[in-house]
């Protein structure tokens, strides 16, 4: 029986969208699995117009990097839910044009892979096109893995994937390991379990970016409905499965995150280690055994599970996250809580204070202790120059903290700011790296084999006639040590802040009070976040006006506190310290009176709005520190809810 004229009506009514109509008309018109339309046709007969606008009113967005949402609907249908597994994943993943479903993977995997072979043709190469595969632990996460590596081969490729699951680093790495021309992780990183992604990479290990961004995007979208139902059956004869040879080559890669390992062995490190129901067991934990720390796991966490039952959210950056690692170092007098979130691609932490307790260190807390500490080791060392120098830079995004710029600056090296998201840091990486291979061919004919050329004799050369990648995070607990890996590591994050540990040990001291040297040296920086959740289609809209209205209503106060300079990366022409333009974005900065900043932007990951608010003062001494801590975080309270204020008014129009 049609169910055509039933969504008409709701359509008529008011109930369903216009775009949604127009989106089950199609879907109803391709040939879909009977578990498929039995879904659409419950769904239909229970007039649930909300589940269907919010799976139908549009095609979920494969952006720049990739995709993600929701995987299973905010209801589940009969239909979907079939014979749920072990660990409550459905039968099937939801059906929609706006959920990361078999059709819209296989979409996504068609559309990736015309997009290399097209490219692959431009440069005259004839290989097949070669992606490699990881996923995390998530629902589906294998199932879609397997379902994209089968759509590949069956379309001419050569598709590689690993026997379980695996961080989204190893998945940078062996991508250059391989020397693939692109790659793919299955995760939605920290986000809710009913959500999950495809984020695309290409042959630098690094997520994409112009020009290949877009001309991926414009292939997925010219893929029809009609022609996915030819590569829904997964098929995996032919996909080669990497063994322990992979799992070797990521290992060694990092442990380079060292730099003073003979220093972190003597220290005897005592960590308590959660990886969050995720994937990060596999190789942090070996990687900081090796390194010589002793690492408990705790043990309710460690279970790799979709559901992430012990936690509201699986990012580490929320409190409750490491609450249960917190507890067992307490009780065992651990020196440090290190927690990595699903795909192992973040890192947070909670450090032992003079006070004896846990206390947790923000994102940008800990990208600056990791620059503080690695640009003067590698002073130290001799592998930069005392002074630093124009040769050696340290790469942020514009949403972390300014204290990392005083930091560079202090040190005497360049300091790169670059959007939102650690593509654009492993952006600056190739860059550098095409320079010294451009600078090397044309001084001296050499032709240079960059990964296969000592780290050492490496940075050296950067310095010469490039620049060296010194250091590298983003606020959102994301840290690269070096560029043997071109995405945020966990695994590496959690070798470089065990040293850091070890050396404050090593001095007597605690992390925080390490952290307040800082503090002394280059003044106290503070910074806090709004996050506005709205979900949905009506959600999206509410997100769109608020940015939106930031460009045809630039604020000109809040409260008492006027706007001095606002920025707008979307229209203004913005260079970054190596003199190039930074991409248009809708990201704005708005500079406050009273010396505060402050920058908004939709997430490219969540249904939410971002603000981050930074504040700083000045320090003159250790005994006032206590004072200056407290009347900064007063005053950035206030200004954090003087912002979300005119954000949610700005939200309802």
């Amino acid at each position: 029986m049609s169910l055509l004229p039933a969504i008409h009506a709701a359509g008529q009514s008011g109930k369903l969208l216009a775009s949604t109509v127009k989106n089950l008309e199609a879907w109803l018109a391709a040939p879909l699995p009977s578990w498929a339309a039995d879904s659409i046709k419950e769904l239909v007969d229970a007039g649930d117009w909300e589940e269907l606008n919010n799976r139908f009113y549009q095609d979920l967005a494969f952006g720049t990097g990739g995709m993600r949402g929701r995987t299973i609907g905010h209801k589940t249908t009969a239909a979907e839910l079939g014979q749920p597994g072990p660990q409550g994943t459905p039968a099937h993943a939801a059906i929609g044009s706006n959920i990361l479903n078999d059709f819209t993977l296989v979409r996504a995997t068609i559309g990736l892979f015309r997009h290399v072979k097209s490219h692959l043709a431009t440069l005259g190469d004839p290989n097949p096109p070669k992606l490699v595969i990881a996923h995390d632990v998530r629902h589906f996460s294998r199932h879609f893995c397997e379902l994209a590596a089968s759509a590949w081969n069956r379309l001419g490729g050569v598709a590689c994937i690993f026997e379980g699951p695996r961080s989204t680093p190893q998945l940078s790495f062996s991508v250059r390991w391989l020397k693939a021309h692109c790659g793919v992780v299955i995760t939605a990183s920290h986000n809710p379990s009913h959500d999950n992604g495809f984020k695309a990479y290409f042959d630098d290990g690094a997520q994409v970016v112009a020009p290949h961004d877009t001309g991926i995007v414009s292939q997925v979208k010219a893929v029809p409905l009609a022609e996915i139902g030819d590569y829904l059956n997964v098929d995996i004869a032919g996909v080669i499965t990497l063994g322990k040879s992979a799992d070797d080559a990521y290992f060694a890669a990092a442990e380079q995150a060292v730099i003073d390992g003979d220093m972190l062995r003597k220290a005897g490190l005592k960590v308590s280690f959660t990886n969050i129901h995720g994937v990060g067991g596999i190789m942090s934990v070996p990687l900081l055994k090796a390194a010589g720390c002793e690492v408990v796991e705790e043990p309710v966490q460690a279970v790799m599970d979709p559901r992430f039952p012990s936690v509201k959210s699986p990012n580490p950056e929320n409190a409750e996250a490491l609450a249960l690692a917190v507890k067992q170092a307490e009780a065992q007098g651990l020196d440090v809580v290190m927690a990595t979130d699903p795909d192992c691609d973040r890192m947070g932490v909670a450090v032992r204070g003079p006070d004896g307790k846990m206390h947790l260190l923000t994102g940008n807390q800990i990208g600056a202790l990791l620059a503080e500490y690695r640009i003067s080791k590698y002073k130290e060392l001799g592998w930069i120059p005392k002074a630093g120098g124009p040769g050696v830079a340290l790469v942020k995004t514009f949403v972390t903290t300014a204290l990392q710029d005083a930091i560079g600056h202090g040190h005497g090296v360049k300091v790169i700011n670059t959007l939102t998201g650690f593509k654009w840091i492993a952006a600056k990486i190739r860059g550098y790296e095409e320079q010294l291979k451009s600078a090397l061919l044309a001084k001296q004919g050499v032709a240079l084999d960059y990964d296969n050329t000592p780290f050492a004799s490496r940075a050296k050369l950067l310095q010469e006639h490039s620049t060296f990648y010194a250091f590298g995070c983003e606020e959102s607990y994301g840290y690269l040590p070096n560029d043997s890996v071109r995405d945020k590591d966990g695994n590496a994050a959690c070798l470089m802040f065990a040293e850091v540990c070890a050396w404050v040990k090593t001095r007597g001291l605690t992390v925080p009070a390490f952290l307040d040297e800082v503090f002394l040296k280059y003044g106290f920086y503070l910074e806090g976040v709004v996050n506005i959740y709205y979900e949905g289609a009506s959600g999206a809209a509410k997100i769109k006006r608020i940015l939106e209205t930031y460009r045809s209503e630039p604020p000109k106060s809040f409260g008492d506190i006027a706007v001095t300079k606002f920025d707008d990366f979307g229209v203004q022409d913005i260079r970054d310290a190596d003199g190039e333009l930074i991409p248009k974005q809708d990201l704005y900065f708005v500079t406050l009176a009273n010396g505060y900043t402050f920058a908004a932007r939709g997430s490219g990951t969540e249904p939410k709005m971002k603000f981050y608010v930074f504040a700083k003062a000045p320090v003159a001494s250790a005994a006032e520190l206590p004072a200056v801590k407290a009347s900064v975080q007063a005053e950035l309270d206030r200004v954090r809810a003087l912002i979300e204020a005119d954000a949610k008014r700005r939200a309802e129009g």
